[in-house]
């Protein structure tokens, strides 16, 4: 075989190889990224806990919570009506709540009362919007806010002090 034709083959190759690769990259992310199947509450001496259950996969490795004046929903922008005097937005990436084909993978309640909770009201999900979740709360008053992820199972742990 000629050295002409031979790197061309080896250009061919590579270049087949390159796609592959990169064909595979997004299908393992996607592999990779959680969905939240379950939203669960509790009240501890000191603070109510609120889990998010999720299922295989990576734990969020970007988790936020803010206090807010209101709640918007995300991507729309849209006001989120709660119970509660004031209200934290926790949002984590990478984290969904749906399927590859777009169904929900938690079917729970998108709002609720807590009313066994100390400091907690109301919960709603917020958002879902380019593997990124938001949850919104409804508090009584503004406390101390942990976020934090656990493994085995997977799951995001909100902790509101009373």
């Amino acid at each position: 075989m000629s050295r002409p034709i031979r790197r061309a083959l080896v250009a061919v190759t590579l270049l087949l190889a390159g796609t592959l690769v990169a064909a595979a990259g997004p299908a393992q992310a996607a592999a990779a990224t959680p969905a939240l199947i379950n939203i669960r509450t509790g009240l501890n001496p000191g603070f109510d806990r609120i889990v998010l259950d999720l299922s295989a996969g990576t734990v969020p490795g970007n988790l936020n919570y803010q206090l807010v004046d209101e709640l918007t929903a995300d991507p729309s922008g849209e006001i989120v009506w709660l119970t509660g005097e004031y209200f934290i937005n926790v949002s984590a990436y990478p984290l969904v709540a749906h399927d590859a084909n777009g169904n929900p993978t938690y079917t729970g309640p998108a709002k609720f009362r807590t009313r066994n909770l100390a400091n907690v009201m109301a919960i709603a999900l917020t958002g879902d919007f380019e593997a990124q979740t938001s949850i919104g709360i409804g508090v009584r008053s503004r406390t101390a806010v942990n976020v934090f992820t656990l493994t085995g199972p997977n799951r995001v742990v909100i902790d509101v002090a009373h």
